[in-house]
């Protein structure tokens, strides 16, 4: 009989089965499959929700109980030889039980788990119970087990397999789930199903080429077949299906091309030639290589796909929300699509997190998104004794099987600053000689993904060199972080180098205004208010933000002062650092800032807050992203200007640079009446010195023009320029849905914003970070759902610019 599934996701109810610290409850709440306690406890109004002012710490019991999920079900025998209970995704020490008999335990929220259950099951009334361990119960079991391993965060997750930014981090709370976070089903089958399948996707020449590795449970004298493009292939159960399709249509990251894909499709088939079992997914044909190769400047980290070395504007992704199943497609389609808009062509899945779920890489595939898989380790010793190994050995196997049909996937790495902490954080003298992951990392990992997924790439860690003989942070070698910038110095010290690539950096700001105020209640709202503190999760988070200022914007005297001040601090640190790396294009190959997203409403590095809504970063970064890059850069004692050409046809025209009084007058100008960036290239110009060098730098600018892009570039900075009393012209108007405002300077305005959330929360504006000199015009497209009117655009704190701060 062909294999049939059946979800069960009606009629599940929720017990506390240890109350510890718990208030009164009622016997049964209704449950949500897939769901968690926290949010089943939400829809039924029993606790104030997590993510609103202080709420987090009084909801803290909730991850300390153990709790019950129980089921009635209906079954009826419908002859099949094998029944089995699925269960991809069970946060994370459970016991299933059915009809009274235990059906096995669980230790890992990150793979799949299987239990057959055909003997358990009775025709009619059935009773499914799984009963969730607190995963702070078993920490303290654990930390019994193991000796010490230091941890960046409080909590045991490097002791177990779970989430580990949900015991917290410097930008989440500290919300411990438990529950069922993928769907639960039940697959009934006889004689064979089918297990895996590992298709490796290559190019070979023009063709595209198909391995197919199928495992098959049972079979004996059955046969498999498959399909790709039109290319059918039928072999018996436990040959490798090798397909070749003439000269497909290649997937490409977006920008440089398109994302076709094609349906592979493997049946199981029965000796009458029938369907027994299928396997399905869209596949892309692309080339990858990571090249690695030492150079006079040390060692390469550069991605080349279909034989073209692309510069990655990346971004770290982390779980959009500490409750993962209201991450939904349509959620996941709609940050994805944020991040191509913002000119991101990676997306780094971080190793804190989670493997997403398909519907993640789904969209990448889609979008042209490429993705950085990182192994679920981050900034913790994780221990190489006990059951540890072998829980994650079946993850990993899991995960890499799961997830390399994706063409969007392009690099496997085996943790996140695990490698670094070792050599830096003061673990050798605590560890004592004990273990501490490095087995993981050089061995058990890259061996599975050689056995498993042999056409992609593995790194040891982010950040790494390539050897230990080399510091893992040596920005000449492989790929590194820069954190010293932000927690250490200012944003200006971006410049003090050049990594290969790099793979994490990032600054700090409040999330908008419409999120803050939605999520925090305090009256008078100020950056040490006990909510927006709270809502700070970073180690001297707001002493940072205020020292970043310095040498750049004014302390700020008001709360919307520092709103604005700190939000732009944040997004002119973050397209500082991107425009220099990439003015050095061809030593380094790519900058992944950290991060794209939030998971809860906080101030943190993201671009997207934790609502959704963007920051001015995310309107920096589609500038400094932007295939087509103008900017001006110091080389030595000169100004030059760089063109940066990401595109696949080359980049030419004519480049103007005026030097620029501030009232707009034109004290210099240069033209270069061909400048010619090659495609995937940069080309470089000096500004000859009475162009480049100011009367009064104080109130001089320089402005360079090549086609539709724009380069400024200012001799002080905010704090000493003579920015003058900001003057404009607003003019509103209807078009269709949106509104047309029109903003003419009559005054040099710098890094102009209109946060129209303040207006409205579902508000939103196309641009910001708008400088116009006077005469100069602008128009904004606003979208919301209440009349605006120029007064209302046109006062603080709507309209905002720095000359209102520095004045």
């Amino acid at each position: 009989m062909p294999l049939s599934q059946r979800t069960l996701e009606q009629g599940w109810t929720l017990t506390c089965a240890r109350p510890r610290g718990a208030p009164a409850l009622p016997d049964t709440i209704p449950a949500t499959m897939p769901g968690t306690v926290h949010t089943d406890l939400l829809a039924a109004r029993l606790i104030a929700d997590p993510y609103l002012d202080l709420n987090e710490i009084t909801v803290d019991w909730v991850g300390r109980c153990d709790w019950r999920y129980e089921l009635e079900f209906e079954w009826q025998d419908d002859g099949a030889d094998h029944v089995e209970l699925v269960c991809p995704g069970l946060d994370t020490f459970a016991q299933i039980v059915l009809n009274g008999a235990i059906v096995g335990e669980t230790a890992n929220m990150n793979r799949e788990y299987r239990f057959d259950v055909r003997g358990l099951l009775r025709a009619g009334a059935n009773t499914l119970t799984i009963l969730f361990e607190s995963a702070w119960t078993r920490g303290e079991a654990l930390a019994a087990q193991y000796e010490p391993r230091p941890n960046n965060y409080p909590g045991p997750a490097n002791l177990m397999r779970k989430m580990a930014c949900n015991f917290g981090w410097d930008w989440g709370p500290t919300l411990v789930t438990a529950g069922i976070w993928k769907p639960i089903r039940l697959e009934s089958w006889s004689r064979a199903r089918i297990a895996s399948v590992r298709p490796e996707v290559t190019l070979e020449g023009a063709d595209g080429r198909v391995r197919a590795h199928v495992d098959v449970e049972g079979g004996a004298g059955l046969r498999l077949r498959a399909s790709v493009a039109g290319i059918v292939k039928e072999l018996p159960v436990g040959a490798v299906l090798d397909l070749v399709v003439p000269s497909p249509a290649l997937w490409w990251p977006h920008g440089l091309g398109s994302q076709p894909l094609y349906e592979l499709v493997v049946d199981l088939l029965d000796e009458a030639g029938a369907v027994t079992d299928s396997w399905r997914r869209k596949i892309g044909f692309r080339s990858l290589r990571l090249d690695t190769a030492q150079d006079d400047k040390g060692t390469a980290f550069t991605f080349v796909i279909n034989d073209t070395e692309v510069y990655i504007c990346g971004a770290n992704w982390i779980p959009d929300d500490c409750f993962l199943p209201r991450v939904t497609p349509e959620r996941y389609a709609t940050r994805i699509a944020q991040a191509k808009a913002a000119n991101i062509n990676m997306l780094r899945v971080w190793g804190g997190g989670i493997y997403e779920t398909e519907a993640f890489y789904e969209a990448c595939d889609a979008a042209g998104m490429l993705v950085w898989q990182d192994f679920l380790f981050a900034c913790a010793a994780y221990p190489e004794e006990g059951d540890l190994p072998d829980e994650i050995e079946a993850e990993a196997r899991d995960n890499i099987v799961r997830l390399m049909p994706y063409p969007s996937l392009v690099l496997w790495n085996g943790n996140n600053e695990n490698i670094w902490g070792w050599f830096d954080w003061g673990w050798q003298d605590v560890l004592e000689g004990r273990s501490w992951g490095l087995g993981y990392y050089l061995d058990l990992l890259p061996r599975l993904v050689a056995e498993l997924d042999p056409t992609r790439p593995y790194w040891a860690g982010s950040p790494y060199s390539g050897s230990m003989d080399i510091h893992p942070n040596d920005p000449a070698h492989g790929c590194s972080h820069v954190w010293d910038v932000w927690n250490e110095v200012g944003y200006e010290h971006y410049a003090d180098s050049v990594p290969r690539f790099c793979s994490e950096f990032g600054w700090q700001a409040p999330p908008t205004w419409a999120t803050l105020s939605q999520s925090v209640h305090d009256q008078p709202m100020t950056p040490t208010s006990p909510g927006v503190w709270h809502h700070q999760k970073a180690t001297s988070g707001n002493d940072k933000l205020l020292r970043g200022l310095d040498g750049h914007l004014p302390a700020p005297g008001n709360m919307d002062d520092w709103h604005y001040a700190t939000q732009l601090n944040q997004a002119r640190a973050i397209r500082f650092g991107v425009e220099h790396w990439r003015s050095h294009r061809g030593t380094n190959m790519g900058a992944i800032v950290w991060q794209l997203n939030d998971c809860w409403p906080v101030t943190s590095w993201a671009a997207v807050d934790g609502y959704g809504r963007r920051k001015p970063l995310w309107y920096a970064l589609r500038a400094a992203y932007h295939p087509h890059l103008l900017t001006i850069q110091p080389r030595g004692e000169r100004l030059h200007v760089f063109a940066v050409n990401e595109r696949t046809l080359f980049w030419r025209g004519p480049v103007t640079v005026k030097r620029v009084r501030f009232d707009g007058t034109v004290l210099a100008e240069w033209t270069h009446w061909r400048l010619c960036a090659d495609r995937l290239d940069i080309a470089a110009l000096a500004i000859p010195d009475d162009v480049a060098k100011p009367h009064n730098p104080r109130d001089e600018m320089l402005v360079a023009t090549m086609h539709d892009s724009v380069a400024q570039y200012y001799f002080n900075e905010d704090v000493d320029l003579d920015l003058p009393e900001a003057r404009a012209d607003i003019v509103v108007a209807r078009d269709g849905g949106d509104w047309l405002v029109t903003v003419t300077a009559r005054s040099l305005l710098k890094d102009l914003c209109l946060f129209v959330d303040r207006i409205h929360p579902d508000a939103s504006v196309d641009e910001m970070l708008v400088t116009l000199l006077p005469g100069e015009s602008r128009v904004f497209r606003v979208s919301c759902a209440v009349e605006l009117d120029a007064g209302m655009l046109g006062a603080s704190p709507v309209f905002r610019c720095a000359n209102q701060l520095v004045r």
